[in-house]
């Protein structure tokens, strides 16, 4: 049996980047995956991105597992309310892993205005896309794994720490998800239930390639216009982080903390999907950054 099979997840925010690289690497370890997102075929979210959640799902099941696309907003609770019904019906109640990538902020920031002449409402946007969309799929998916007495909340986010991440809005929903695996991890406790917070270095993402005009094939090109891109990782990376926190027996004595995707990758010993060890920690503390 691979270490996954008949687990069953959620990656919410599936559609693209990390939460892409994490829905196929729960994938190849046989679990099922519900892969929720806003981006359907024929619908697409207001990102303007061309990926969609049955992409994904169909990388999943290719992968080894069982790819579910269901089109969830998280920003509306009646779509997340029916998602965890839907799950609850067809898996009899299971729900072992829950991953909330929500996101959806980046066009929302500014990285060159103060707070008080960056759009409020944006910030604020950026709070309701990238926090309170966190609180809601935990909301829902906590009782499943309550029942059972066992199950894995991770949420990703960007960072392991509380530093000042460049812009007030972002840092704060980055940071805050931090604090929400912490605060989850100690009212979950008593239920066997674990919550953590994982992060990836500088991700590879399709909307990152995008950005440098470049693909995957040549991606080091991408370094005349900004060279710590070279150790940069794919989605891959922080995928196989997840799914390794996933199969492990002990994961619930981590549970309350934030991680690294090249620290878990030096504990688990996984490799990129370009054959590299990227390690951003190392790289950034040799950059003074």
């Amino acid at each position: 049996m691979k270490p996954l099979e008949g687990r069953v997840a959620v990656v919410a925010g599936a559609t693209r980047g990390a939460g892409r690289g994490i829905s196929i690497a729960l994938g190849k370890l046989g679990a099922t995956v519900y892969v929720t997102g806003r981006s359907t075929r024929g619908n697409l979210s207001d990102m303007g991105r061309s990926e969609t959640i049955e992409d994904t799902a169909e990388l999943v099941t290719a992968a080894g597992g069982k790819g579910i696309a269901v089109r969830t907003d998280y920003t509306v609770e009646e779509d997340v309310r029916q998602l965890y019904e839907r799950v609850a019906q067809e898996q009899d109640g299971r729900l072992d892993i829950q991953v909330n990538d929500i996101w959806g902020g980046d066009p929302l920031t500014v990285w060159t205005e103060p707070f008080w002449q960056h759009s409020l409402h944006n910030g604020l946007l950026i709070q309701k896309r990238g926090v309170h969309t966190h609180m809601m799929a935990s909301y829902y998916a906590a009782p499943l794994m309550i029942a059972r007495s066992a199950g894995l909340i991770i949420e990703i986010t960007d960072g392991y720490d509380y530093r000042y991440r460049g812009n007030l809005y972002y840092s704060l929903a980055k940071v805050s998800v931090i604090h929400l695996a912490e605060a989850m991890a100690a009212d979950l406790k008593p239920h066997g239930v674990t919550a953590l917070a994982l992060t990836p270095g500088f991700l590879r993402s399709e909307a990152m390639l995008d950005h440098f005009g470049v693909t995957e094939a040549n991606w080091r090109d991408a370094t005349q216009q900004d060279e710590h891109f070279i150790e940069s990782e794919t989605p891959a990376f922080v995928g196989q982080a997840a799914a390794s926190l996933a199969a492990d027996p002990e994961v619930f004595k981590k549970s309350g903390k934030a991680f690294t995707s090249w620290d878990l990758s030096d504990e688990y010993g996984f490799i990129d999907a370009d054959g590299r060890s990227p390690h951003w920690g190392r790289y950034a503390a040799k950059h003074g950054f």
